[in-house]
């Protein structure tokens, strides 16, 4: 246990300097301080339980017991991070609702916090030995209401997604990727808790579940430092008006639907394409073409396939397509990525190898060995042109 209590210690020391520069980063502030006291929590949680491990003082036993229940904040709080993050909201007096599971386990534990040193003494001696005096009263409960807020907070940010995809071409670049990678972190915790709560395995102890814990603190420390600011896409509004009966007239098309496709081509083509600019937006695309929104998006759901980001993104696929076949264009595949309104190489290489059916690099190596590849590219992209 003593490698573990040093673990503890140093993952307790980075959670606290971790919280101290969340709390104080002015990006996604109302996220942010959220993600601070969690963090600060877990590194509290640690300290502890090293000192209490080290030491097996009945004196820390009591706060042992306390920091235990700390596992009922961390899922609700990751839960208000993540909503903080995609709807802008920070922590209301209202959310207090969130932490009753804390406060229901604190009281039903209440009788370990009012022990005499006695008491207290046979209870730690019986906790070392092994002998645990809480089971599946607690940990069912435990194991519920945390991955519950863990999997409504992966839907919250499943919506963002999506809303981004309807409105932005970069949506990619703003879709919150580490939410996922810190909720994978949180599952394979809690599937080592348990597991060690259902059945004893000799490497599956508590040294292995708080060390995975000590790992996480550098995770989150990874991603939450190199955020970038997290632009808030309100929920859509139900539709009034032109727009209410477009929506629950779903089977047939608009008398405006063709105009509004031409001039959606107009944009697309020419020497100037509205999609090669990085960040485009629906709202742009429509202030440009001199339609309304909402109308514009139902023509290219129904229309042209898809949402907005994949729309774009097929338009800037057949434009990089065409470079790559250009043997004068020497630029790199990456430049080309750029100068097509991509903004990440892992999107434009995605978005390539799922519309074309090969990578970019691969793409361009047999196009240019082979005319009659090259030859179909310049056809293609001549019949893309023309149906725009």
């Amino acid at each position: 246990m003593t490698l573990w209590v040093f673990v503890y210690i140093a993952a307790a020391l980075q959670a606290a300097l971790l919280a101290l520069a969340l709390w104080r980063r002015p990006v996604n502030r109302e996220a942010n301080r959220l993600l601070a006291v969690w963090v600060a929590l877990v590194g509290a949680d640690l300290a502890v339980k090293a000192i209490y491990w080290h030491l097996l003082s009945p004196e820390w036993f009591r706060a042992y017991r306390f920091v235990a229940l700390f596992p009922f904040l961390y899922g609700s709080l990751f839960f208000l991070y993540v909503r903080a993050l995609t709807q802008g909201r920070g922590f209301r007096w209202r959310d207090a609702v969130h932490l009753l599971g804390f406060g229901v386990m604190l009281v039903l534990n209440g009788h370990v916090f009012m022990m005499d040193h006695t008491q207290l003494q046979a209870l730690s001696a019986r906790w070392i030995a092994g002998e645990r005096s809480v089971g599946a009263w607690f940990d069912v409960p435990l194991f519920a209401y945390s991955l519950s807020y863990v999997l409504a907070a992966l839907l919250l940010a499943h919506r963002y997604r999506r809303r981004l995809r309807e409105r932005r071409s970069d949506a990619d670049r703003l879709s919150l990727r580490w939410i996922d990678a810190m909720a994978g972190c949180q599952m394979v915790i809690w599937c080592i808790a348990i597991v060690q709560a259902m059945v004893y395995l000799p490497v599956i102890n508590y040294g292995l579940l708080f060390g995975a814990v000590a790992a996480w603190v550098c995770v989150v420390g990874w991603f939450s430092l190199g955020q970038p600011p997290v632009a808030v896409e309100p929920e859509p509004e139900p539709p009034t008006g032109e727009a209410a009966a477009l929506a629950s007239d779903a089977g047939q098309d608009d008398a405006r639907f063709a105009a509004v496709e031409a001039r959606l081509s107009q944009l697309m083509g020419g020497a100037d394409p509205l999609y090669l600019e990085p960040a485009l937006t629906i709202g742009q695309v429509a202030k440009r073409s001199g339609y309304p929104e909402y109308l514009v998006s139902t023509v290219i759901n129904r229309r042209l396939g898809g949402s907005f980001w994949d729309y774009i993104n097929r338009l800037r696929i057949e434009a990089a397509r065409a470079c790559l076949a250009d043997t004068s264009d020497t630029r790199t595949i990456l430049d080309i990525a750029y100068a097509c309104g991509f903004t990440s190489k892992s999107t434009f290489n995605a978005a390539f190898k799922k519309q074309v059916g090969e990578t970019p690099s691969s793409y361009r190596k047999v196009v240019v060995l082979s005319p009659s590849r090259r030859q179909e590219v310049t056809i293609a992209t001549v019949d893309d042109a023309a149906q725009r």
